[in-house]
């Protein structure tokens, strides 16, 4: 593929394959227990009033190996305040680290190991905790307790299965307010959720492929009925990467539909990381050869007009220029939809070194009017800079500027080598900033405050009981029963298709399709009618479909008859329905006379074609017969009287 990215409607499955695409997820879903994973308060309980706030600063530890993880060591670096809210309802001790962890919360035990069973996983006979390193300070900890429950899984796509790697049961993490400077703040009501995480390998071959198995193993988890549903109850990280680049993991994903606008994304970015590397290592730039120089420039910038840099200064900010030596034309080389090389520096120093109002830096190749030419060439002159050389200007405390100017120079060193490992954050339009390190296995080691528990095959046979169908073999069961393909999906995962299941094996006489299209379709319409739905029980689709079964034509009057009956509030069903059935017998031959030879007579004598006449009769008899004879026979009787009357 050529150094120009296709526009993202226009790439192909071939230009992916080209690339060396390799797409993965990590799904992450709240599971339905009353209860926390490892305490015993109450699970689901938001809010963001709360009682008492906790500081606390993050510090990493060796691993079992003896040694540090970077992301931790970033995190570090960054010297963050970290605020906790917490509501005394829903925190304990536990959550602050104050109290050892109680016994792991069966409930979620269970499910967790009903859904591994699901997705077809290899279950564990042992489950053991495990401690994983979280600096940036969403678990108070430290570290979150996660373990393994099931390996080598698999579900089906399309003509092929995709393997997945491992589902894990994990406690979820704080809800972060806000992250402005050296401050950031959490609210802790979500923390010690059970949470799952499932881990698929990069087989999807498209972006468009991985949203699509995304939404499979969303609709899989929910078919149990055993999972949290609404905003932030599951949430996807989508690991990328192109052939020469490396594993970047995006997080954060909270709608399926961006994925692949997301993974279009970083494919364009690491292949324009790749070639950025050819250009500087076409220009003797590597990592063992860049040049840089950085001085404090802030006396040269004394009067400048330019708001950013004026304002710092006045607040008694610190302005300091990097000259990365070699790099011009780098920092303005497009990386994203509407983002250059320059973006990745700027979010470094906003992560890394907490500048978090941006503008944070300011670059040469800036195509908007900033400094004036005569304190930009004394700028040149402080750092040695030629019209080869790339420059930034970075402006803060003075702490904060050391940790800024030795990330720039790291990132400009990353540069020469290719794509860096990373961690990053999803954004709303489609394109992804740098969040951290990506975690090495440094970070994990084993909990010594819980034993193993053994799993039992009496556990699992009983457990396997509770286990609904999958969805795959749903869906061929509902589409050989002739259900539209539309319905087919949405039964399959939904909850109650085993009841819809129940019901065609009880009314046989009744089409399956009909069945479909009143318990699942028409639902959804007279909830948007703002009808209250939830006042239908099992017993009144039976009441329905058993007076279907003696009264057929009942079904075109299901409208009337459930609008009816909704918006009655005291009123039974059977009462309604008593106004519906069919009480004298009607003669269809009668009233296909009346309306021929009746006062709409002259109306009908006017319509030229015989299939419009025909129509126009149909509709003024079953105005009449509707819920009452069925139109197929009604229609049949029709076309017998005006094949006659020729």
């Amino acid at each position: 593929m050529s150094a120009f990215f296709k526009t993202f409607e226009n790439m192909t499955e071939d230009d992916y394959n080209r690339l060396g695409l390799m797409a993965g997820l990590e799904i992450h879903q709240q599971l339905l227990t009353e209860k926390k994973l490892f305490c015993r308060c109450p699970a689901g309980k938001y809010t963001r009033e709360y009682d008492a706030e906790i500081l606390r600063h993050m510090r990493p530890t060796l691993s079992e190996l003896g040694e540090y993880d970077g992301t931790a060591l970033m995190e570090f670096k960054t010297k963050k305040n970290i605020t906790y809210r917490i509501n005394h309802e829903s925190v304990c001790t536990y959550e602050m680290d104050d109290t050892p962890p109680f016994e792991i919360n069966e409930q979620a035990l269970d499910i967790s190991l009903e859904i591994a069973m699901l997705m077809n996983y290899k279950l564990v006979d042992e489950i053991h905790i495990a401690r994983k390193q979280y600096l940036d300070g969403s678990i108070p900890t430290g570290f979150q307790r996660t373990t393994i429950v099931g390996v080598d899984g698999w579900i089906p796509y399309k003509n092929r299965k995709i393997d997945l790697i491992q589902l894990g049961l994990e406690e979820d993490a704080c809800r972060e307010i806000s992250d402005i400077g050296h401050e950031r703040i959490y609210i802790t009501d979500r923390l010690g959720m059970p949470l799952i995480e499932t881990v698929t390998q990069p087989q999807m071959k498209t972006p468009q492929e991985v949203a699509e198995v995304a939404e499979i193993l969303r609709r899989l988890v929910r078919s149990t009925g055993k999972v949290r549903t609404g905003i932030g109850a599951g949430r996807q990280d989508v690991n990328v990467s192109i052939s020469g680049g490396t594993r970047i993991e995006i997080k954060g994903v909270s709608r399926i539909p961006t994925i692949p606008m997301l993974i279009y994304n970083e494919a364009m970015r690491q292949h324009s990381l790749l070639r950025i590397r050819e250009k500087l290592h076409h220009r003797g730039i590597t990592k063992d050869t860049i040049k840089t120089e950085s001085a404090d420039v802030t006396h040269l910038l004394n009067k400048t007009a330019w708001d950013p840099i004026r304002r710092a200064i006045k607040h008694g900010d610190k302005v300091y220029c990097v000259n990365l030596k070699g790099f011009q034309g780098i920092l303005s080389h497009p990386t994203q939809t509407g983002k250059v090389f320059s973006r990745e520096i700027s979010d470094r120093v906003r992560v890394v070194a907490c500048l978090t109002r941006l503008p944070n830096i300011l670059t040469s190749e800036s195509t908007e009017e900033t400094i004036d030419s005569f304190a930009g060439k004394k700028i040149r002159n402080a750092v040695n800079a030629n019209s080869n050389d790339g420059l930034i200007l970075i402006w803060g405390n003075p702490k904060d500027l050391t940790t800024a100017v030795d990330e720039i120079i790291i990132r400009a060193k990353e540069a020469t080598i290719g794509v860096p490992s990373e961690t990053r954050q999803a954004l709303p339009d489609g394109t992804n900033g740098f969040e951290r390190i990506l975690p090495g296995p440094e970070r994990m080691y084993p909990d010594t405050d819980l034993p193993p528990i053994q799993i039992t095959h009496e556990k699992l046979y009983n457990l396997g009981k509770n286990i609904p169908e999958p969805i795959w073999k749903r869906e061929e069961k509902y589409k050989n029963m002739g259900l539209p393909k539309h319905l087919t999906l949405s039964i399959a995962f939904s909850l109650k298709a085993r009841f819809f299941e129940i019901l065609t094996e009880k009314y046989k006489k009744i089409h399956p399709k009909h069945i479909a299209e009143l318990t699942f379709e028409k639902t959804v319409a007279w909830k948007r009618k703002k009808l209250p739905v939830e006042k239908i029980q099992k017993e009144d689709w039976e009441i329905f479909l058993d007076a279907v079964q003696k009264q057929t034509p009942l079904l075109e009057k299901s409208d009337d008859i459930f609008t009816d009956f909704l918006s009655n509030e005291e009123k039974k069903l059977e009462q309604i329905l008593s106004k519906y059935l069919l009480k004298t017998k009607i003669d269809p031959d009668e009233i296909i006379e009346n309306i021929l030879y009746g006062p709409d007579k002259k109306e009908i004598n006017t319509i030229q074609t015989l299939s419009k006449k025909q129509r126009f009769i149909m509709g003024k008899i079953m105005e009449i017969c509707r819920g009452q004879i069925a139109g197929s026979i009604i229609n049949r009787k029709l076309q017998k009287h005006l094949t006659e009357s020729k």
